[in-house]
């Protein structure tokens, strides 16, 4: 028996992009910005390089989806009072609700993956605001327009 042979051209290349040479994307929320690193097509989800500085509270949200999150540097504290540092990972299935704090004296900076939407809730449980691929696609495309800067392709196809 033996194995099929593939061609070079036979893959699909892969898709890169440098964050390293991207300035963050502040938010509406002070001490809060990220830098996106692929948006997925049909609304699915996003994956952005997320930073909080020190003090910076993840005000009430629940998750449409689920959230991969590995933190590179920094410490956030939980709403249930674990303390997510350096090389932790954390994992929340669709339909969790949590808010979170930074703790310590350094930013906290993690790797997030988010499949869905992520709903900011105010009292009663009303939804105040929304991210989703979309508006964080066009908050991307509005700050590189505002700023001078090439907006890279980080769409999924």
């Amino acid at each position: 028996m033996t194995s099929p042979s593939h061609r070079m051209h036979d893959y699909l290349p892969a898709r890169f992009s440098s964050a390293a040479g991207e300035q963050w994307i502040p938010s509406a929320t002070p001490g809060k910005s990220s830098r996106p690193l692929r948006f997925f097509a049909g609304d699915r989800g996003f994956v952005e390089l997320l930073r909080m500085e020190p003090g910076v509270v993840m005000p009430l949200h629940r998750h449409s989806g689920e959230i991969h999150a590995y933190n590179l540097t920094g410490t956030r504290k939980l709403c249930t009072g674990e303390l997510i540092g350096p090389g932790d990972y954390v994992y929340e299935p669709p339909g969790n609700v949590d808010w979170w704090k930074i703790v310590g004296d350094e930013p906290m900076i993690a790797m997030v993956i988010v499949m869905g939407a992520v709903e900011f809730l105010g009292p009663g449980g009303i939804v105040t605001a929304r991210a989703s691929a979309s508006t964080q696609l066009a908050e991307y495309e509005r700050y590189c327009g505002a700023n001078g800067l090439k907006v890279q392709d980080l769409l999924d196809r």
